[in-house]
């Protein structure tokens, strides 16, 4: 009879993980090439050396066997839009007429529950057939669309971060926010933070779309609860930026308009953040904000380059996000392609080991969640990926004759995909395999 414990399990593979940034620790990454992650009651327990490990398995306890894969922690995506799911890859001019044509009318229909659901259920299951585990996430001015989201993520024990989207002007009147005192914002702080697996972001879609009365409040609000989250879009494009300027006159500029209602603390995530001067990102390094970097969709949209030196320079903390339906893929490997081909263009350089920082312990950090997630530190909660590295020809040929661990993530980086995902775990159960003879199919 086997004496495993039924909560113990152990993954056979090579492992991959961080302890600082490497940009600036050439020591950051933990890389063990005959690896053996354990995990006990959803936790990580150990990671490390096979040969070190092996021996403090109990008898019966066969790790699954993933030799020749790769094990990193589950991806996260730390800005992303679910009710646009469905508009993905819609064309569009630039930003603004691209939310009048396509953004506005879509978010209209998750004032229906049922609507609502089907998308977040599709929407999560996409999520982890890319590999990712934790994502902060915009709903729609909708209670209903949190509510929803949340419903699904908790069905299969994710970590996630979510919340309603704030705007009371400059939008259409059926998005609207009536609110007044955000108190349907504070009945769902209450209702779904730290309610299992689940946190909540307190969302002002962006500058434009709120009065001054609501930016006021909302800073009020992110005051009475200081450990939820804020997420909001800031510096996306020049014709963004100037409308600002004519909005809010008396900020210095389009981040100083947030930093003045109260919105710049830790777990503050801005998105895409590209035409920021140095000015603004020492005020993020110096608030604890964090930028979520959206190559993909900054590049669909003709928004800009974000420049990543500029951030280094200041230390700003950064993570990267894919912005759907702005971005173009669901998946942070593309989402790392692009970001690389994004710092070649702004005449940087941005290394692989860099890269899988920034979507795993780099955005726990970002969200002050590095106690949580983003590493296979001993305690944290054991969401990992299995990343094949011949999930494709082409990439098996060219990983075939690696000399580097940089080579090996460079070329998964930049030739892999949602293929490359080999299975998800999230609080170490298998939430998604991919099946190569009969399909993929989630578990």
């Amino acid at each position: 009879m086997s004496t495993a414990s039924p909560n113990l399990q152990a993954y056979r593979a090579s492992l991959l993980h961080f302890r600082a940034d490497p940009a600036f620790d050439d020591q950051a990454a933990l890389w063990h090439e005959d690896g053996l992650l354990v995990i006990e009651d959803g936790k990580v327990r150990a990671a490390g050396d096979h040969s070190a490990l092996v021996s403090t398995l109990p008898p019966g306890l066969e790790p699954v066997d993933y030799r020749g894969k790769v094990i990193a922690p589950g991806f996260i995506d730390t800005h992303l839009h679910y009710p646009q799911t469905d508009m993905i890859a819609s064309p569009s001019p630039g930003l603004l007429p691209w939310l009048e044509t396509y953004t506005f009318p879509s978010e209209r229909r998750f004032d229906d529950p049922a609507h609502a659901r089907a998308t977040a259920e599709f929407f999560l299951d996409e999520l982890l057939r890319c590999g990712t585990t934790t994502a902060v996430v915009y709903c729609t001015v909708h209670p209903q669309s949190v509510d929803a989201f949340f419903e699904a993520s908790e069905a299969r024990n994710l970590r996630m971060v979510a919340g309603k989207v704030l705007m009371d002007r400059n939008c259409p009147d059926f998005l609207r926010d009536l609110e007044g005192d955000l108190g349907q914002s504070e009945d769902l702080i209450n209702k779904w933070h730290k309610r299992g697996r689940s946190l909540y972001a307190i969302t002002p879609r962006f500058a434009p779309t709120s009065t001054d009365v609501q930016l006021r409040l909302t800073g009020e609000l992110a005051a009475r609860y200081p450990d939820t989250f804020i997420q909001t879009h800031v510096s996306e494009n020049k014709d963004e930026c100037k409308w600002v300027n004519e909005l809010f006159p008396q900020a210095r500029s389009y981040l100083d308009v947030y930093e003045r209602f109260g919105l710049m603390r830790p777990r503050a995530l801005f998105g895409h953040c590209i035409w920021l001067d140095d000015e603004d990102f020492a005020r993020m390094a110096a608030t604890g904000s964090a930028a979520a970097v959206c190559p993909t969709s900054n590049l669909f949209l003709g928004s800009g380059l974000f420049d990543f030196e500029r951030a280094d320079s200041a230390r700003a903390l950064l993570s990267l996000g894919t912005d759907v339906g702005a971005g173009t893929s669901f998946s942070m490997l593309q989402t790392m392609n692009e970001a690389y081909k994004v710092a070649r263009l702004k005449g940087s350089y941005l290394p692989a080991l860099r890269m899988f920082y920034l979507a795993t312990l780099g955005a726990a950090r970002s969200m002050r969640l590095e106690d949580t997630i983003g590493s296979f530190q001993p305690g944290l909660e054991a969401d990992f990926v299995v990343l094949d590295r011949e999930a494709t020809p082409l990439l098996a040929r060219r990983t075939s004759h690696c000399n580097s661990l940089e080579e090996l993530l460079f070329a998964l980086a930049l030739l892999g995909d949602d293929r490359t995902v080999a299975a998800t775990y999230s609080h170490g159960s298998l939430v998604h395999r991919r099946d190569v003879a009969n399909g993929e199919r989630s578990s």
